[in-house]
């Protein structure tokens, strides 16, 4: 398959923006769950001239096809993904204190397994660094529906980027099968999320693509601390307008 136009202007515009911010961000980090989203980042970030550090969150509970995609992106880029665990003692005297099911028991335990696993291995990849880049989506859930392309990351502290925020589902899978970008094969099975395995389950007929996620949760709760402003309200500190050094991820802005 070939790009078709708006296609090839959506694919040359995220290059360029991505191109900008590694001209801005030598430093900058991309985060990836191994879903479309992030491995359409990587294929991205491997045609630029200048390289880019990806990484990965291994809770202890992903699926063997998620972290069997280390192997993928490494054997078709080359690309060494630095994978970050969480601290041992500490989910073990989680699961101690309070089972190893707990997080289908409440809120506050299900964001507690997920700030060890997840929110503080994220905190120790991203120290020392200036920016990080996700491959986060408006159209995703409601948690989402306000999500910028560029914004001050105040729970970590750095420039934050979301260059597929204004991108829809088709037009992800579509330049991705258009060029070959490899995927997890959850998601052909029912998966367009990705999480951990006892908190992802495969989406039914008109969910929406993160409905899988901690499905026992009311859904403007669905975050796990690594994008905390995405639950609140845009003006609020998480969320800084867009200026004028926009990377500009699409032909036209949609903002």
């Amino acid at each position: 398959m070939t790009l078709s136009p708006p296609q090839a202007a959506r694919w040359e515009a995220l290059l360029a923006g991505l191109a900008r911010i590694v001209d801005i961000h030598p430093d900058a980090l991309l985060a990836s769950s191994m879903g479309i989203e992030d491995t359409l980042l990587i294929h991205a970030v491997a045609q630029l001239p200048r390289p880019l550090e990806v990484f990965m969150l291994d809770t202890g509970r992903l699926h063997a096809a998620t972290l069997g995609m280390v192997d993928v992106i490494r054997d078709r880029y080359g690309i060494e993904t630095r994978v970050m665990q969480p601290d041992p003692q500490a989910v073990q005297d989680h699961v101690a204190a309070h089972g190893e099911f707990a997080f289908y028991e409440s809120v506050e335990l299900r964001q507690a397994c997920c700030g060890i696993r997840k929110v503080e291995p994220l905190r120790r990849a991203l120290a020392g660094h200036t920016a990080w880049i996700t491959g986060q989506r408006r159209e995703q859930s409601l948690t989402r529906v306000e999500l910028p392309d560029t914004q001050w990351d105040d729970t970590f502290g750095l420039q934050k980027f979301n260059p597929l925020a204004f991108w829809t589902t088709d037009e992800v899978w579509g330049v991705a099968r258009a060029l070959d970008v490899p995927y997890n094969p959850l998601h052909d099975r029912g998966y367009p999320s990705i999480g951990c395995e006892p908190c992802t389950r495969a989406v039914r007929p008109g969910e929406d693509a993160r409905a899988g996620r901690w499905w026992w949760e009311q859904r403007d709760s669905r975050e796990c601390g690594l994008h905390a402003g995405n639950l609140r309200t845009a003006g609020t500190p998480g969320v800084r307008p867009r200026t004028p050094l926009s990377t500009d991820f699409t032909e036209t802005s949609t903002s």
